[in-house]
């Protein structure tokens, strides 16, 4: 496999000019530590994706695992930063283009579910990013797919003045900020996931396994084949039927307008605000200060980042009434169960899959979740993470000595 790539430095501070004929990444004097042959993979695998990839006409299974080091990036305030540069990235991403929601969050699923329990081969490596670029499969679902990785990219070259982030936890976290642009729960994702080398096979998953375009009992048999058990399954699959379900109902002409409420003057609070009007002498001074060459800032986004919490990183999606009650459509879908004739279509593949008689332990946990809001939140966040942690294989220090060959805990364990 060749890389042909004029500029594989997405997390150097300029640019290089040389071509490399060969993909290997090895060790080299200047930089022998984890910290820097991780951050080269990254750059390469970047820059590699951003400029093409010769790769082979069909996929081959995944034989890579991986490697986790939750100690790789260091500088604790340089790593809080690039996160949040990443998560306001995404969140603009999304208000942007609402559709993009669920695009982030399939990614990280499809990566996750790339891992195959019996061999403990494949994971959440962020392989997924190239199986998507290099697709040739047309439709809305894959472009949104793409415009989602290309999204991450975009952010993981801005981050190059901080610690790099891997594109695999890129993935990741820009799944758990899909959900929470729309009032999900907040999700602390782990980090430390290594890069899948460029000369690894892409995932033998196929990329419509979310789309609807697959049968039901294969996308059962992708997350069963992953190890993941039906609860959590039926925890992920909600977490997507309201991503699909809240973005329909979103337009996305107002994305740059701020959350805060509007300004009042003084001895007008609770009326309409009044603006005073632009004179003469105001237009005057703006095409003044044009000539002296000040420039407009009209086209620069800066998020709310001095709100509560959930709206640290841009407006929300959603309505502030999903957050309070983000079980809201599965309270749907479980009201339907109740009718001898339903089948769920009406809430597309995902109903169908959540009210599939075959699957009792799935109709179960769902009309579980539909009385607790709480309840599901709990277990769509373990479940997340349990997704974007499947064969991970812990290195380094402490982390290799506590976690390195223990199995994990699913849901069922608690």
């Amino acid at each position: 496999m060749l890389l042909t790539a004029s500029n594989v430095a997405a997390f150097q501070t300029a640019p290089t000019r040389s071509s490399h004929s060969s993909t290997a990444l090895f060790m080299k004097d200047e930089g022998n530590d984890r910290r820097s042959f991780l951050s080269r993979s990254s750059a390469m695998l970047v820059g590699g994706l951003a400029t093409g990839l010769a790769l082979e006409s069909s996929p081959q299974p995944a034989n890579a695992v991986v490697y986790f080091d939750p100690a790789m990036y260091g500088d604790q305030e340089l790593r809080s930063a690039a996160i949040d540069s990443l998560r306001e990235s995404v969140r603009r991403g999304i208000l942007q283009k609402p559709t993009l929601a669920p695009a982030f969050y399939q990614m990280a699923l499809l990566d996750g579910l790339s891992f195959d329990f019996d061999s403990k081969k494949g994971g959440p490596d962020g392989r997924i990013i190239r199986q998507i670029l290099t697709s040739d499969a047309k439709g809305q679902y894959i472009d949104n797919l793409k415009e989602a990785a290309n999204v991450l990219i975009a952010a993981s070259k801005a981050l190059k003045k901080y610690t790099a982030i891997t594109i695999a936890d890129a993935v990741a976290i820009s799944g758990a900020e899909a959900l929470n642009s729309i009032g999900g729960p907040i999700i602390s994702i782990q980090l430390g996931r290594t890069d899948a080398p460029l000369k690894d096979p892409v995932s033998d998953l196929p990329l419509e396994l979310l789309s609807g375009e697959r049968s039901n009992a294969e996308v059962i048999a992708a997350f069963r084949r992953s190890g993941m058990t039906d609860r959590e399954m039926t925890a992920l699959l909600g977490g997507l039927l309201t991503l699909e379900t809240v973005q329909k109902n979103r337009p996305s002409e107002d994305w740059r307008k701020s959350a805060r409420g509007k300004f009042r003057e003084p001895g007008k609070i609770g009326r309409a605000s009044e603006f005073k009007r632009l004179t003469d002498e105001d237009i005057a001074d703006m095409e003044a200060m044009e000539e002296d060459g000040y420039e407009e800032d009209d086209g620069w986004y800066i998020a709310d980042t001095f709100g509560t919490r959930d709206q640290s990183f841009g407006a929300r999606v959603a309505g502030s009434d999903i957050s309070k009650e983000f079980n809201k459509y599965l309270k749907e879908v479980n009201k339907a169960s109740s009718s001898k004739t339903a089948t769920g279509s009406q809430f597309g593949w995902i109903g169908e899959v959540l009210l599939d008689p075959k699957n009792p332990t799935t109709l179960t946990w769902l009309s579980k979740y539909s009385q607790s809001d709480l309840n599901y939140k709990k277990d769509l966040t373990i479940a997340y993470g349990a997704i974007t942690q499947l064969g991970a294989e812990y290195t380094g220090g402490k982390y290799e000595n506590l976690l390195k060959g223990k199995p994990r805990k699913s849901l069922n364990d608690n």
